[in-house]
């Protein structure tokens, strides 16, 4: 797998999973990229990572929930609430998504875009 690029990496993570969690990770991937078209697609620790001036947030899956998790959200305003995890650190905020859970696509792309434009120094 060392020789495929990170977004073929995260194409073959949807695909594995091949349940709701690849469903909510292909919905958050596409509303990443609408976004901020230049987000780049990694691949650290086995998990997607989007990142612009360094990382906004990963995409971990687990048995229950897929878990977005900003690096950088505690400093981030969220004035839809979208954060619901992690919400005691210094430094990251995370989304807990479940099967049943849908995502506020605008409220999303705004906290993509803020949380971009905090990594680029605009706090």
């Amino acid at each position: 797998m060392a020789d495929k690029s990170a977004s073929q990496l995260i194409t073959a993570r949807i695909k594995e999973l091949g349940d709701w969690r690849g469903e909510k990770l292909t919905r958050v991937r596409k509303l990443i990229r609408e976004a901020d078209p230049a987000i780049v697609e990694e691949w650290k620790w086995e998990t997607p990572v989007w990142s612009r001036d360094g990382i906004i947030c990963t995409g971990e899956t687990y048995k229950q929930v897929v878990k977005l998790t900003f690096a950088k959200g505690a400093f981030l305003k969220d004035p839809r609430r979208l954060f619901n995890a992690s919400l005691t650190g210094k430094m990251r905020r995370a989304i807990d998504l479940r099967a049943e859970d849908d995502i506020d696509a605008a409220s999303f792309r705004d906290l993509i875009r803020r949380a971009a434009a905090f990594n680029q120094g605009d706090k």
